[in-house]
């Protein structure tokens, strides 16, 4: 877990967040982060919802149509 605390940031408030969060998020200067709501509390993530979705989707047809796509593949 990693602490931070929140701060003035401007007329706004703000967090700064460590590099190695930076880092493991592969964010960085610049990129867009989502703070997603969940039961459990806020999770910031660099990764779209709607993305996450359409990538489960494909997998299942992929996972589903897998031999098809094979022979096409060669």
């Amino acid at each position: 877990m990693i602490k931070v605390k929140v701060t003035a940031v401007g007329n706004s408030m703000g967090i700064l967040l460590p590099k190695e969060a930076l880092n493991k998020m592969k964010a960085d200067k610049g990129d867009t982060l989502y703070l997603v709501e969940s039961p459990e509390g806020y999770t910031l993530t660099p990764y779209e919802k709607d993305f996450a979705n359409q990538i489960e989707a494909a997998e299942k047809v992929m996972k589903k149509y897998r031999n098809a796509l094979q022979k096409l593949a060669k």
